[in-house]
């Protein structure tokens, strides 16, 4: 095999996938840690000021799902309305059920125990059918690919900078992409190309943040042996990143021709549809107008209605008086 090229990206915690994993993974952990023969199928959404948590849950014990919710966005920085999203004020929804009963057929009885089996262990069925596959490798101490790994341990100290604010202006959203370079014999080489989005407030210059990013979050977790000066840094390789989170509206990286052209169309409908109502809400004085002219004309038909009544009831009085 010639010389060859993996990529592996991570995200930190205020990437809105990740945040959505956290608050179902918090609800989870509160539930067990009261109930532990729960059953839990929790998942999170959100968007620019709201979070949905829905799923079904069938426990014998009770959970603040909104303070869960809220308690996990402040943890990972969400704590203020400038940021985007604010763990204070944002919705939190629910849309929570009982698991259903005949899913909960194939848990509270195995098909092992069903026909007859006495073990203990096949007592509990595993419910929904399933499929995994995963893999160990020697490439680093935690079996993991080198690629991913490295990925991983970008977007931790890319957290770790923030929370212990070796640099004020980052911001909780970010994400962390490794290309490795491999050889014939498909041992990792070199890091070809490292890129690293991240959140920051709208005053900080893009070389300070660059030149921060290199030296504070990829030169002390990358083993040196594996940068030389031909390996690629691409930091906010898109340009400004100040709307990130669950309120932001492109994505970070692009990652391919076709990357974006959904968002482009819903973006060209919004703005259509926004044309639209500004020319409704345009009209809507225009119409207002017509309908008080016309209100005005009614009135006067009726005023000449009136006076053309009383003046035939004048008529009716003077002939009875013999007038």
């Amino acid at each position: 095999m010639a010389h060859h090229f993996f990529t592996s990206e991570s995200v930190t915690e205020g990437h809105p996938d990740k945040i959505c994993d956290q608050i179902s993974d918090a609800i989870l952990n509160e539930i067990l840690a009261q109930d532990p023969y729960a059953r839990v199928a929790c998942e999170t959404t959100c968007t620019t000021g709201m979070v949905q948590v829905m799923g079904e849950i069938s426990t014998s014990c009770y959970v603040d799902i909104p303070k869960i919710a809220r308690d996990t966005v402040r943890e990972i920085g969400y704590d203020r309305a400038k940021y985007g999203f604010d763990c204070d004020t944002c919705a939190v929804l629910t849309a929570i059920d009982e698991q259903s009963a005949d899913i909960a057929l194939g848990v509270d009885n195995s098909l092992e125990s069903k026909e007859g089996a006495a073990e203990a262990d096949l007592a509990i069925g595993a419910g929904d059918q399933g499929m995994m596959f995963g893999y160990a490798c020697d490439e680093t101490p935690e079996l993991m690919p080198l690629p991913i790994s490295l990925a991983h341990k970008l977007a931790k100290r890319l957290t770790a900078v923030r929370k212990q604010e070796l640099v004020d202006y980052l911001r909780p959203d970010g994400k962390t992409q490794v290309t490795i370079e491999y050889d014939e014999q498909n041992h990792p080489v070199r890091v070809h190309t490292v890129v690293l989005s991240t959140q920051h407030a709208p005053e900080v210059d893009m070389a300070k943040l660059r030149a921060d990013m290199i030296e504070l979050v990829i030169r002390p977790t990358i083993p040196a042996e594996l940068l030389d000066d031909q390996t690629r840094y691409l930091i906010n390789p898109t340009g400004r990143f100040v709307v990130g989170g669950p309120a932001r509206r492109r994505r970070v990286l692009r990652q391919g021709p076709d990357e974006g052209r959904p968002q482009r169309r819903l973006r060209r409908a919004l703005r259509g549809q926004e044309h639209r109502c500004r020319r409704a809400r345009q009209a809507l004085p225009r119409a207002a107008g017509l309908r008080h002219r016309r209100g005005r004309t009614c009135e006067c038909i009726r005023r000449h209605a009136g006076h053309g009544h009383r003046a035939g009831c004048a008529d009716r009085r003077g002939r009875a008086a013999g007038i």
